[in-house]
């Protein structure tokens, strides 16, 4: 089987090389050597050229002579969940939908990331005694990352 710490460091190889902040949210290689890497930029999104450089460090780097393998090099999806720190700290400012392994989702604007944990901030309307209209109340939820069961952008076409 491939080694996980090779490849990785053949990955990590080309993207210091690179410079342009990518960075690596999930390294998987299967038994049958299928290896499955996605990428993310701090800013901005990754580029189908930034996926070929880093592939083809990798793939001219092993032998296939020693052992055959498949190899798939992509950016992290929107529809998949935020699952590294440095996801977290370039989607502050945007919608974010979190379950909490407590139970309970929170759907708001993420305003703060530290490796502790982050903060939601929702608004609301609610009628308060005494006044005609409705105020907005707006709540920040600092939610710890060791209860954070998902955290989802939320795609909005507005």
């Amino acid at each position: 089987m491939i080694s996980k710490k090779k490849v990785k460091q053949l990955i990590e190889e080309r993207i210091e090389e690179l410079d342009n902040g990518l960075f690596i949210v999930d390294l998987r290689i299967s038994s049958s050597n299928q290896i499955n890497v996605e990428l993310d930029k701090h800013d901005g999104n990754v580029s189908v050229d930034d996926c070929i450089r880093v592939s083809r460090n990798v793939e001219h780097n092993l032998d296939r002579e020693d052992e055959d393998f498949e190899l798939n090099v992509s950016s992290a999806g929107l529809d998949k969940g935020l699952r590294v720190f440095a996801q977290y700290k370039k989607n502050i400012g945007r919608d974010v939908k979190v379950k909490r392994k407590e139970g309970g989702k929170i759907e708001g604007t993420m305003i703060d990331a530290t490796n502790e944990q982050i903060v939601v901030q929702t608004t609301r309307k609610e009628r308060i005694e005494g006044k005609k209209k409705k105020e907005t109340i707006v709540e920040d939820h600092i939610i710890p990352m060791s209860n954070i069961l998902e955290t989802k952008i939320v795609i909005s076409f507005k």
